[in-house]
């Protein structure tokens, strides 16, 4: 016992065992290292957080920005095609080449990834694939067969399956399996690969390229159902959605149209050497020409922004509109050629 000075003798109990053991946890500090301190440790780890946070924020924006490429080059051309090859099936394969390994297919992309956040990239990307994909069709159903009768070229065939393929599969899907999956960039690789063993045979004059009047005309007619297509939906599209500065589905059309618009511009540049002798017996090399320079001033139209204003506006345009002009004229022209190829 002890004696409290104010009250006299009043008894005081000494602290207990657990308080001297309490007061000697919280007297503990960790040594560290000479010349360090708490409050600099505090900065350290003040410093590394915000520079994570900083790589976060920029995470999405800045890899979206390094990633995405609209490749419209209307010089883009085939390279080393041997004699007796496509010309057109060698850029068909080249296309698929720089937009899969060159470029990032980013259709594909899951929501973690920088390309998550682009639109107008994707779509521009589809709209390529599915201009190679109607070209593989027709190639294996008429350019690639002696008659309808004669059989079908298998390279061809796995080509068509490949290409046609939906572009957004990543290696996982929930909705399809949970088992991994190949994606859309290595079935379209696939398909490439097939493309290019073809147009090997055809040079060593194990395939077939039928180049007669009929089969370019069937090409092209299909060629032009597509862009008459995508025409109604852009009309569609306007009749809804024209004045409103909010619409953010205009820009998904325009790039996808200018996707196809571009693929188309650069198979029927390559068609026009394919079928150069047919075109010069028919007289339709000035026609060939002109066709292919609309395709070529359609696909090559990229604004700032992506406008759906109304027809008749002031100051907002209607981008919407002008590309289905050329949409429309180059359909026009390719059905001219087409009723002049059936004479």
């Amino acid at each position: 016992m002890t004696f409290d000075p104010d009250h006299g003798a009043a008894p005081v109990a000494a602290p207990s065992l657990w308080r001297r053991a309490w007061d000697r946890v919280r007297a503990f500090r960790p040594s560290m290292p000479r010349g360090t301190t708490p409050g600099g440790r505090r900065s350290m780890w003040g410093w590394a957080w915000r520079a994570a946070l900083v790589v976060v924020i920029l995470y999405y924006p800045v890899g979206a920005l390094v990633i995405e490429d609209i490749d419209d080059d209307s010089q883009f051309a085939p390279r080393n095609v041997t004699p007796g090859e496509s010309r057109a099936v060698a850029v068909a394969a080249d296309l698929v080449d720089r937009e899969v390994n060159v470029h990032t297919w980013t259709p594909m992309q899951p929501f973690f990834m920088p390309s998550g956040l682009l639109d107008n990239m994707p779509n521009f990307q589809r709209g390529v694939m599915a201009a190679l994909g109607r070209f593989s069709t027709e190639l294996m159903d008429q350019l690639g067969r002696t008659r309808g009768s004669s059989q079908t070229d298998r390279d061809l065939e796995q080509a068509r399956g490949f290409l046609n393929e939906q572009p957004n599969i990543w290696v996982w899907q929930p909705s399809v399996s949970l088992m991994p999956s190949a994606t859309s960039a290595q079935k379209y690789r696939a398909g490439r690969e097939k493309l290019l063993a073809y147009n090997k045979r055809l040079a060593s004059g194990q395939a077939i390229f039928e180049r007669r009047a009929d089969n370019l005309q069937a090409l092209l007619d299909r060629i032009a159902n597509d862009e008459g297509s995508d025409s109604g939906v852009i009309d569609q599209h306007i009749i809804e959605k024209a004045g409103d500065l909010f619409d953010s589905r205009c820009d998904d059309i325009f790039y996808f149209n200018k996707g196809r618009l571009y693929a188309n511009y650069l198979l029927l540049r390559e068609l026009g050497v394919d079928f150069e002798n047919i075109i010069r017996e028919k007289g339709l090399t000035n026609a060939w020409n002109g066709t292919v320079e609309t395709f070529r001033l359609a696909a090559e139209l990229q604004p700032w922004v992506v406008w759906n204003g109304y027809l008749d506006g002031f100051l907002i345009p209607n981008h919407l509109a002008a590309q289905g002009f050329y949409l429309l004229r180059a359909r026009t022209q390719l059905r001219e050629i087409s009723n002049i190829l059936l004479k």
